[in-house]
């Protein structure tokens, strides 16, 4: 988040990128041979459909996080809303898992989690690219409610297929930490997420008024559904059949 305020060849990111990868290389490490019941047990994504499950709710979760950190602000610095209203206009995107998510869940048992996790990913990369395509000073509300809708209706559909492949891809002893691992790779998707909004936020806005942060908002909702392309793609590889 600091690199474009200190530099991205500065001796702080510098520095800060290098420990970071000498962290995750030693974790990577005692998990793969030093720990006798690891957290995270590398063998299993060996198995395509941990994997790509996996990977798609890391990067379905840094578009996600991405979205709701610049869309929060978006109705309250740049159109003027307040919290409440703000919260109420969202309603329309984070409302739709209450309504679609469990006849996702439910068709997913009889048609497989892949269609469900590669349309709902393509569905939050259109509406985020809408969203991002309708941002400009003035927008009035009702352009942003169908992107809102269409994406909305993608994290839907892809909230249940991922807990459900990455549960149906391991044995049953090992449910439970299969699910540790996601859920963990859904929050650092998040935090990775707002990190890098943030820095391309900074780039091109700021906070100094409501256009400025609107020229800020719009590439970073680009970004956001660039990544939902990409979880799309990953998802695109997962097993046409459960437990594989």
């Amino acid at each position: 988040m600091r690199a474009p305020e200190a530099g991205w060849g500065s001796t702080e990111v510098l520095v800060a990128l290098a420990v970071g990868i000498v962290f995750v290389a030693a974790f990577l490490g005692w998990e793969r041979s030093g720990a006798k019941y690891p957290m995270l047990p590398l063998a299993h994504f060996g198995r395509r459909g941990f994997s790509t499950a996996n990977g798609a709710v890391f990067l379905m979760f840094m578009s996600l996080l991405v979205a709701l950190f610049m869309i929060s602000q978006l109705f309250q610095i740049g159109l003027g809303n307040s919290p409440l209203e703000a919260g109420l206009r969202i309603l329309v995107w984070t409302g739709t898992p209450l309504l679609v998510a469990p006849v996702a869940g439910a068709l997913a048992d009889r048609f497989g989690n892949r269609p469900f996790m590669l349309t709902g990913l393509v569905l939050q990369a259109v509406g985020l690219g809408l969203m991002a395509w309708q941002v400009e000073p003035g927008v009035s509300y009702d352009r942003l409610v169908v992107p809102l809708i269409i994406a909305g209706i993608g994290i839907s559909m892809v909230f249940p297929t991922v807990a459900n492949a990455v549960s149906s891809s391991v044995l049953p002893a090992d449910v439970g930490v299969a699910s540790g691992v996601n859920n963990a790779l859904r929050e650092l998707g998040g935090v990775f997420g707002v990190a890098v909004a943030a820095a391309v936020f900074v780039r091109y806005g700021g906070y100094d008024s409501a256009e400025s942060f609107i020229y800020g908002c719009a590439p970073a909702m680009w970004v956001s559904a660039a990544v939902s392309a990409a979880g799309a793609v990953v998802a695109s590889f997962a097993p046409s059949k459960q437990g594989s």
